[in-house]
């Protein structure tokens, strides 16, 4: 194993291997979904790092880095963190979703809608 340090920065940079798809018509509003759900990511790795830290805190009331580092989640707080970022990331993506559902399905008007549910 080599000494050198890793550059993080150009890794980062690295491009994956074959074309990257195609969402939407626009390629720079592929590339805003692109910074936008990186950033999803790293929000939900501090959502996690936070949820960790409060469970230390309650656990044992003071905690080192080295704590937080080596914590591993028993199933109960592996499951309620799996349950967490699945919802999380449902809130985020609710507009997509929603804009596909949409094209997918031919949506009525909100006074039809209104109208049939007051029939019921």
């Amino acid at each position: 194993m080599s000494d050198d340090p890793i550059d993080w920065i150009t890794l980062a940079g690295k491009r994956a291997k074959g074309k990257r798809p195609d969402y939407f018509d626009d390629p720079a509003v592929d590339r805003l979904l692109s910074i936008v759900m990186a950033l999803v990511g790293e929000v939900a790795v501090q959502r996690q790092r936070g949820d960790t830290l409060e469970r230390l805190l309650e656990a044992k009331g003071v905690v080192t880095r080295e704590d937080i580092e080596t914590y591993v989640p028993d199933r109960t707080a592996a499951e309620e963190r799996g349950i967490a970022t699945k919802a999380y990331i449902a809130r985020v993506m609710r507009g997509v979703q929603q804009a596909m559902e949409a094209t997918a399905v031919e949506e009525k008007p909100v006074e039809q809608v209104s109208e049939e549910l007051k029939k019921l």
